[in-house]
Order: C-alpha cells, then sequence, then structure tokens
C-alpha cells in the first residue's frame, strides 16, 4: 500500500492497471515558483516540492508517491497546462507536425528509501487536421492536461513514431518505480 499524491487519474489508472495498492492523497506544491526552463530540471523540482509536503502532511507510515510530468516542444521549450483556450491552441500548434518529449519525474519514499527517477518517452507527430484542433479546443478535454493533450486521447491518431514507455508519457513510469515497490518491501 502506498499514497499516490496526485489527483491525476492517469496516474491512478496505471498504478490499477499494474496491481499496485494505493489510495490517492493529494500534496499541494506551486509550480509557479520553479523558475527553471529546462524540462528535467523542472519536473524534478515540481515533484520533489510535492514529496515534501505530502511528507509535511502524511508523515512515512504508509509510503508515499509523487510525480509530475511537463511536455518539452522540439525547441527546447516547456509546455505545461494552459491557461485558457487560446494558450492550448498556442501550445497544440507547437506540437503538430514536430517532435515533443514528455518527461516524468518520480519520488517514492519510504521509511527506509528515496528512489527518484526522470525518464523521457519521445513522439513525432503528423500536422493536426485543423477542423479536429478546432473541436478538440472547443471541448474543453485539454484542460489541466499538460501539453494540452494526452497521447492515448486526442494526439494518439496523429503519432507517427515513439521512443520510450507510454506510462512515462501518461505521467508515470510505472516500469521503472514496480521493481523498487517490491524492494522496499523487503
Amino acid at each position: 500500500m502506498l499514497y499516490l499524491c496526485s489527483q491525476s487519474e492517469s496516474r491512478a489508472l496505471l498504478l490499477r492497471k499494474a496491481g499496485i495498492d494505493f489510495e490517492q492523497k493529494p500534496a499541494d506544491f506551486d509550480e509557479d515558483q520553479i523558475t527553471t526552463t529546462v524540462a528535467k530540471d523542472f519536473v524534478y523540482a515540481a515533484s520533489k516540492g510535492k514529496l515534501e509536503a505530502a511528507e509535511r502532511l502524511y508523515g512515512l507510515e504508509v509510503p508515499l508517491l509523487c510525480a509530475d510530468t511537463v511536455i518539452a516542444a522540439a525547441d527546447g521549450s516547456i509546455l505545461r497546462k494552459a491557461k485558457d483556450m487560446e494558450d492550448a491552441r498556442r501550445i497544440l500548434l507547437k506540437q503538430s507536425g514536430s517532435s515533443i518529449s514528455i518527461v516524468s519525474s518520480l519520488h517514492y519514499k519510504t521509511q527506509r528509501l528515496l528512489f527518484t527517477d526522470i525518464s523521457a518517452t519521445h513522439y513525432r507527430f503528423a500536422p493536426f487536421d485543423e477542423k479536429d484542433l478546432e473541436a478538440y479546443l472547443q471541448s474543453g478535454e485539454w484542460q489541466g492536461k499538460a501539453g494540452g493533450c494526452m497521447v492515448e486521447g486526442f494526439c494518439k491518431k496523429y503519432i507517427l513514431e515513439v521512443n520510450g514507455f507510454e506510462s512515462t508519457a501518461m505521467g508515470l513510469q510505472v516500469e521503472v518505480l514496480k521493481p523498487w515497490l517490491f524492494f522496499s518491501e523487503e
């Protein structure tokens, strides 16, 4: 049993599919205080900040799992959650017909162990259809999602190439985490 310190339904789904017993217990951390423009540094700082907040809230009687994910555009810029529809349009157009890296960081902490990982999954997309993009924007499904979309959702049909774990792209590299869960139980 662990506490997933995230409200993410995608992360919860990944843990359920992997057969990992957990309870969702979010921990707030203000990501706006992070000033770096380097994707891997940003997600590391965000997941570590969430871990520190979770540890203050819940202690370590139950292991804690915190994660964060951002999208790095081909030009290296970080594509975070869109603030409004115009911001979502800008972010999505940066990905259309281009390559991105979805970078996820996790921190897993027990009373005896701290495991940290930063992983990336790389995608190359075909250009997004203009009418399809507008319908997606109108749906509001982009809200609350790093980069404005999920590779298992709107972006899926535009994927030309992928390199890395789908779980990393969904926000939690379960394949990397799972061995550490069993190691920490010994």
